[in-house]
């Protein structure tokens, strides 16, 4: 008795797994938030499972000291509100959020250097890369020595390869040598300076 094979193109829509936690995020119900954040006078309540799922430094917190002292509520310094808002949005969605994209130039440059900084803080890495693409897309002779320090002092080797490479194809340095990040590179980081030169005398070389 033959038997009939039917047809296997059954479509699947792509996963809602990031647009249901970015739901559970936002609504306005409080449903399962069991931690609240306050960054500058802003509160941000979240949920200590997702949080510590995605992130090895807030699970320490949480699920460490914190636990037996039973702190739910956590002051966070040295960090903007829109910026905590932000990686909040990319733990719980894995995606940048939508405003992401109205900051322009140096406001968009500045943003990403503290999200940058938020993601070391948290040991999210994949978010790091995520902000060293957009700087190096962002790279220019006014803020390369400042991203070189900020991707040295946070151990992006891409980004500082990015920059490394960019200031090696200028013509002329003299104007990034003027510039108050070159001075602060100077200051901050010289072996990353030690480094430049002699990649850029290589570079120049051959």
């Amino acid at each position: 008795m033959s038997r009939t094979i039917g047809c296997s193109e059954i479509g699947v829509p792509p996963s809602e797994l990031s647009e249901h936690f970015g739901k559970l995020l936002e609504e306005e119900e409080d449903v399962g938030r069991d931690v609240v954040f306050s960054v500058e006078g802003e509160s941000f309540a979240a949920h200590k499972l997702v949080l510590a799922a995605r992130s090895p430094v807030f699970k320490a917190e949480f699920y460490g000291e914190m636990i037996e002292r039973g702190t739910f509520s956590i002051d966070i310094k040295d960090m903007q509100p829109s910026v905590f808002r932000a990686l909040l949005h990319i733990v719980y969605t894995e995606v940048l959020p939508a405003d992401n994209g109205d900051r322009e130039g140096d406001d968009n440059v500045e943003f990403n250097r503290h999200l940058l900084v938020a993601a070391d803080r948290y040991a999210m890495d994949r978010l790091k890369l995520m902000c060293q693409s957009i700087l190096g897309k962002y790279v220019d002779v006014k803020n390369v020595a400042t991203t070189l320090a900020l991707a040295d002092q946070h151990n992006c080797d891409k980004l500082k390869d990015v920059c490394i490479q960019y200031i090696c194809s200028l013509d002329e340095v003299d104007a990034m040598v003027r510039t108050k990040g070159y001075a602060n590179l100077k200051r901050s980081c010289p072996s990353v300076l030690a480094d430049l030169f002699e990649k850029t005398s290589k570079f120049r070389a051959s």
